[in-house]
């Protein structure tokens, strides 16, 4: 059997080797080998041998079938400052996996800026760090600002998602972003005033343990990793997309 290598981005970082392909390894994630507790959880498919910080051999010497021939499902390599040390051009596929185990597969693809800029931009940061943010920084130039070491406050890497913008003038239509921001809109509207035009500011921490309850529904243009040098894109897809790929996938995560 292959050995596969993954990078698992939420809800914990680390890098695992696997016999099991990544449609079995996301259901074995989400749901454990004994269906007890259930979570989403995120992880990058990525081309394993490269670099010392990882012990590649342990990893083939251990990853083998079991005596009764199940596939092994996993070998931990890291759990600690895992993805900084991980490659761009290393990083395969993004995988979506929802509670009841069922994996979306995301192809990365190159990052273009939105044709309109907008006046700010919200971010669940995900791996390693957690916070809510609000930002008057694109995708591209935020990865860069927090992974930039000359920052008083700076991360190695970061993987992150745009979060789509509440419709707070129209709470009928602003679908199932809005709950949060609703509920501290003042908070909200404060951390917006906060990073306008003529601050100095570029990122104010709208609340710090809203990534418990992340929900794809509130993904707007996709995933980001990025370690200051270097953006991979993941792009969220469209409803139609999802319809077409993966039904079930869209039933199970409450977006279709």
């Amino acid at each position: 059997m292959a050995v596969h290598y993954y990078l698992t981005v939420f809800p914990m970082e680390a890098l695992i080797a696997s016999e099991l392909s990544p449609v079995q390894f996301g259901s074995y994630m989400a749901t454990g080998s004994k269906r007890g507790n259930s979570e989403i959880s995120m992880f990058i498919e990525v081309d394993g041998k490269f670099g010392s910080d990882f012990d590649w051999q342990y990893a083939e010497q251990q990853c083998v079938p079991h005596s009764n021939g199940d596939p092994k499902h996993s070998v931990y390599l890291s759990v600690y400052r895992t993805l900084e040390k991980i490659p761009p051009a290393k990083m395969k596929s993004l995988y979506l996996t929802t509670r009841d185990g069922r994996a979306y597969e995301i192809n990365p693809t190159d990052y273009t800026p939105e044709k309109t800029e907008k006046d700010y931009y919200i971010y669940q940061e995900l791996c390693p760090i957690t916070p809510l943010i609000v930002s008057k920084l694109p995708p591209d130039a935020f990865a860069g600002n927090i992974t930039d070491p000359e920052q008083k406050v700076s991360v190695p890497a970061i993987f992150f998602a745009d979060i789509r913008q509440p419709k707070l003038d129209d709470p009928e239509h602003t679908g199932n972003t809005g709950g949060l921001f609703f509920r501290q809109k003042a908070h909200f509207l404060n951390c917006v005033s906060s990073i306008s035009s003529g601050s100095k500011k570029m990122n104010k921490t709208f609340n710090r343990t809203h990534a418990e309850s992340f929900s794809y529904q509130l993904v707007g243009r996709g995933f980001y990793t990025g370690n200051g040098k270097d953006l991979v894109f993941f792009p969220m897809p469209t409803i139609e997309e999802i319809k077409e790929k993966n039904y079930d996938w869209g039933r199970s995560a409450l977006i279709i």
